[in-house]
């Protein structure tokens, strides 16, 4: 039974799980929009808006980057802190969007565009 379980399995264990989730966010927070599957894009969703109010709840920019530099590269980290999380001061949540596009021809996977608001 999946009682009170949340989050998607991917057909993967725990720590490929947390990899790709941290290789999307990274990539979202580089690019600023990426085309993932839907279930990853919903998935993603929840891992970059948690980030991203970490990174605004640093008094200080030193306090956010450390903070997120746990689960994100220095690279990516710093970006989320400097660049992003600043245009959402004001905003409360809601950070992302994930916009439906058709099928995938080759498996018709449900497929997405995931971008910042």
């Amino acid at each position: 039974m999946k009682h009170q379980k949340k989050g998607r399995k991917f057909g993967r264990v725990r720590n490929q799980r947390k990899a790709l989730l941290k290789g999307l966010a990274v990539n979202l927070i580089m690019n600023k929009k990426i085309k993932t599957t839907l279930p990853k894009a919903k998935e993603l969703r929840k891992f970059a808006e948690r980030l991203i109010t970490l990174a605004k709840k640093g008094e200080n920019v030193v306090l956010a980057y450390r903070n997120v530099q746990k689960f994100l590269p220095k690279i990516a980290a710093s970006r989320l802190v400097k660049d992003i999380a600043p245009m959402y001061k004001s905003r409360s949540g809601g950070y992302t969007r994930i916009i439906k596009t058709p099928r995938r021809t080759r498996d018709a996977a449900e497929m997405g565009y995931i971008e910042f608001v």
